[in-house]
Formats: structure tokens, sequence, C-alpha cells
């Protein structure tokens, strides 16, 4: 199972369930009858919290339905608040239906992005956008490895080049490594070259970890962890996350985490 920020996004980041009236109320004020002011959205993220917690633990697919009904609604009430975007954001990621997940994802990165909250959200969706439309096309990195090797994957071109986001404190990524370095030394001779993308905010320790146990490719590292720059501009919302180029420079697989030797000897035949 991937490392991911699927119950974080879901349980901690959004939180409403359930039907809320947030149409103003007539109420009584010294004899004269007047609307109230709608209730503090922090107010009503509080109390339907617990709710959302318990629907999506209980029922995945329905709690996300829910999710994308609240957030809506949220969002039209409260639209200067970022938690409703953030909601609709962690529904474009979860849900299986891909074409409401592009709709959604089209519809944060037409948003305002005065707030830098909402940038943020604005910012990841267009990451995933570019991820969906970046398969089969030319991919674009250029970066100065950690060890200070200069990294440009258009003046790569003749090689198959595996792209791993990844991070040393990342389970699933660390049970990857010896089957990527027995595929690198089988096949690094016949032109296959791995590039890491290294979500880690430690430098020493992630330079202690590729030589304790000599992962000679470059890596990139920022020290931003989840927010490590090359990872938000692809995307990359789980890892391990692994990407592969075929020798003309284009991205052909998104991901090459299964079966990866025989893909490998795949796009070197070609």
């Amino acid at each position: 199972m991937k490392i991911t920020k699927k119950f974080r996004l879901l349980l901690t980041i959004t939180g409403i369930f359930g039907v809320f009236p947030f149409n103003s109320t007539l109420a009584k004020d010294e004899g004269n009858t007047k609307l109230s002011e709608k209730p503090a959205f922090e107010e009503v993220y509080k109390k339907l919290d617990a709710q959302v917690r318990a629907a999506l633990k209980e029922d995945q697919d329905k709690g996300i339905i829910e999710l994308e009904r609240v957030g809506r609604l949220l969002s039209k009430d409260y639209p200067k608040e970022f938690m409703p975007y953030a909601m609709l954001s962690a529904v474009a990621q979860m849900t299986p239906d891909s074409e409401k997940s592009l709709k959604i994802l089209k519809e944060l990165t037409a948003l305002d992005d005065s707030d830098p909250k909402i940038a943020r959200i604005i910012e990841k969706a267009k990451g995933q956008l570019k991820k969906r439309e970046a398969l089969g096309k030319p991919l674009d990195m250029k970066f100065t490895a950690v060890d200070g090797r200069e990294v440009d994957l258009s003046q790569m071109k003749g090689k198959v080049i595996l792209i791993d986001f990844w991070a040393t404190w990342c389970g699933p990524c660390v049970r990857e490594i010896p089957s990527v370095k027995k595929t690198y030394d089988e096949l690094h001779k016949q032109g296959f070259e791995i590039i890491g993308i290294s979500m880690d905010s430690d430098k020493k320790k992630l330079e202690s970890f590729l030589a304790k146990n000599e992962m000679p490719w470059p890596q990139f590292f920022d020290g931003k962890g989840w927010k490590t720059s090359l990872a938000q501009e692809h995307g990359i919302s789980s890892i391990p996350a692994m990407w592969l180029v075929d020798k003309k420079g284009n991205l052909v697989d998104q991901n090459a985490r299964s079966g990866l030797e025989e893909k490998v000897k795949k796009y070197l035949s070609l």
C-alpha cells in the first residue's frame, strides 16, 4: 500500500457531512422580526467534523459523495474560506470518476488566488492537471542534484529513465529499493537511468541513507517534504510514485512500480 495523504485529506483537512441549514432564519429582536446572521464557519465545521470522520470510515465511497456535496454547499455560502475548496480537492483525488475529477480540478484552477491558502489549493490542482496531461508527452525536468550533478532530461534522450518520487521516511519506498537497485544493476549498461525526487526535509539524513544503501543515481532535494517543488509541480500526492520515460523523452508510464524490470526491458528494446 502506498503512503498517501488520503485520510489526512478526507478526515483531517476535510470534515463536513450531512445537511446543514445555512439559510438565514427569522429571529425576534426587541419585538422586531429580522434576519439573523449565518453561523461562523468554524462553528459549523466543528459541529460536523466528527460526523464526516465517522461516515468516511464506515463507507468511503458514500463519504466522498457527501464530501463533494457539502464542499460545494460551503463554497457557495462561505466563498472566502479555503476549507470548502480543500474538500473539493480531496474529492478530485479520491473519486473513481475521472470525468468528475477533471471537472473539479479545472474549477479549482479558476479560483481567485489572492488568499495564500486558496492559492496553494489552486497550485495543487494545476499540478494534478499537468500530471494527467503529461502522459505520452515529453517530460521537462532540470535541476542540480544533492551531490552537485546537473540533471536535464532533455539531454538524456536515448536512455530509458525511471523518475522515482520517494522519501527515506516512506516505508513502502524503502521496501522498493532492492528491486529498483536490481533493475538498475542489470540494465544500467544497456541504457537505463534513475532520477530520484526526494521528499525528505533532512539533507544529512538523506545523504547518509544514500551512502548506506549504495544508491548512485542523482537525487533532487529542496528540503520541503510533501511540498517538494518538483512533486508539487507534477501533481504527486502519494509515494512511492514511479514514472518511466522512454528513449524519445516521452513520459510513457505513471505506474512503473508494477513490473518495473519488464517495462524497462520493453522500452530499451524499442
